[in-house]
């Protein structure tokens, strides 16, 4: 009876871990940014959250506007990306012209990280 109750608390204490370190992330890692899409985008969401992950994975999409830190109003094709960055309130704050979606999306993320006060 004793090795089992030691069994289950030890399960719980591992299972609570994850819950413990998601909510006290370490200090070395970047807090985490919640982006909107403008509803002007024509980039899919796709595309931007699979470079996201890549370049900045602290960063992530949102569909609530109220969470959000940024608006990011991705447009344009292949050859010619324009992308803008507005603070809540709607003042723009960045914007970046690429050839290829992954160096816009990296401009994003270098804008990020060297803007750490979001709201």
């Amino acid at each position: 009876m004793r090795k089992m109750l030691i069994g289950i608390s030890m399960m719980c204490l591992l299972l609570s871990a994850p819950a413990a370190i998601a909510k006290n992330p370490p200090k070395d890692q970047p807090k985490p940014v919640k982006l909107v899409l403008s509803p002007a985008s024509t980039v899919p969401t796709a595309d931007i959250l699979k470079n996201l992950r890549v370049k900045c994975p602290n960063v992530s999409i949102t569909l609530d506007s109220t969470k959000s830190d940024y608006m990011l109003e991705a447009g344009g094709w292949p050859g010619n990306y324009k992308f803008t960055m507005f603070k809540p309130g709607g003042q723009a704050v960045f914007a970046t012209t690429t050839h290829m979606l992954s160096n816009a999306v990296k401009d994003v993320c270098g804008f990020i990280k060297t803007n750490k006060s979001t709201k």
